[in-house]
């Protein structure tokens, strides 16, 4: 009789199961990360906006004509880094308008009334421009009110204070010109000059501006500074918890917001050598406007220091080219309003696309 014999057992181990994909570590496409970036929705409207004014508006597209718009947004975006920067920390400042005409009627009424070199002015500028941002802060630690009361009250401060000190100093509603003062073509020269490039003159204030907004990009993403930014603004009470400073980081953005105040305050001080003080009212929302279409969260916590220029750009795009279309000026504003609405779309639709597994 023949045995039967088992078949014989297979040597190699079982396969191990296929590793089951975790959507926490799949990494994402380049495309997106791209939408990740906060200022990626403004980009796409404001090349949409430049083709629109480029088309519609001949005039649009002369070199003269850039340099014009670029000093448009330069004058504000100058304003919106800094904002953008304090929303970032999860605060506001509705008092950021004005603030820019008090610094640039303190330094004009102190240097004309006391008969002193303008530089004494501006430096006096410089300190109540940053006490108030001190002050803001300050007050909205100790009191713990929402950062929109405290700057409000702080806005009709600013807004009663330079209708009646400058009324009191020059008996109208205007600085005196201080254009024969010592030292004011030495001011001019840094915060009111112009540079030629070619045939066409540019402001000195767009140049500044691109070194600002570089400095503030550096700032956030390579600094502790910019990681407590993020970490206030995402939540204060974690990021306290962590060793964040919540209270320095804020005073010093509110700081932040008085230092682009009293620059902007010298640019129009030198610029038209007298300044009106009912000037600046309603530039604060600009200045947030800016922030919100390059992508800044209202809530805190999220944006960069690229959108709000591309947002400021934005601006200087639409407040030019509707005069270089021919158009009523008086639908700056409606433009406007629509072309936040639009961006603030388009930014909720990139940040659901790059948060999408």
């Amino acid at each position: 009789m023949t045995q039967a014999t088992a078949p014989a057992a297979s040597s190699s181990p079982p396969a191990p199961p296929a590793a089951q994909k975790d959507g926490r570590t799949v990494e994402r496409s380049l495309g997106r990360r791209l939408l990740a970036r906060p200022e990626v929705g403004a980009l796409i409207a404001a090349i949409g906006v430049y083709v629109f004014f480029f088309a519609v508006a001949p005039s649009f597209r002369e070199a003269s004509s850039l340099a014009t718009v670029l000093y448009q947004a330069s004058v504000m975006g100058i304003m919106a880094l800094p904002v953008a920067l304090l929303m970032i920390g999860g605060e506001f400042d509705l008092s950021a308008g004005v603030a820019v005409t008090t610094s640039a009627l303190t330094a004009a009424i102190l240097s004309f009334q006391l008969t002193v070199n303008v530089w004494t002015g501006v430096i006096v500028a410089l300190v109540v421009s940053l006490a108030v941002g001190a002050f803001n802060g300050w007050l909205l630690i100790r009191t713990g009110l929402p950062s929109f009361l405290v700057t409000l009250g702080s806005f009709l401060i600013l807004q009663g204070s330079n209708l009646a000190v400058t009324k009191i100093f020059t008996g109208n509603v205007a600085s005196d010109s201080i254009a024969d003062m010592d030292g004011f073509d030495q001011a001019k020269s840094i915060f009111a000059s112009e540079v030629t490039i070619g045939s066409v003159d540019f402001k000195i204030t767009i140049f500044y501006w691109l070194v600002f907004a570089a400095l503030a990009t550096w700032l956030l993403l390579r600094t502790k500074f910019g990681n407590w930014i993020f970490a206030v603004g995402g939540n204060k009470d974690s990021a306290r918890a962590v060793g964040v400073p919540v209270n320095f980081t804020k005073v010093a953005l509110f700081m932040g917001v008085g230092a682009g105040a009293w620059f902007v305050g010298m640019h129009l001080l030198f610029s038209f050598n007298t300044v009106q003080s009912n000037e600046g009212v309603g530039n604060e929302f600009l200045y947030i406007i800016a922030a919100v279409i390059g992508g800044c969260l209202l809530t805190g916590g999220y944006g960069s220091a690229i959108g709000p220029v591309i947002g400021a750009f934005i601006f200087g795009m639409v407040n030019q080219g509707i005069v270089y279309a021919n158009w009523n000026p008086d639908w700056f504003k409606a433009f406007l309003g629509v072309m936040l609405l639009i961006a603030a779309l388009v930014n909720l639709w990139v940040r659901a696309q790059a948060t999408r597994r």
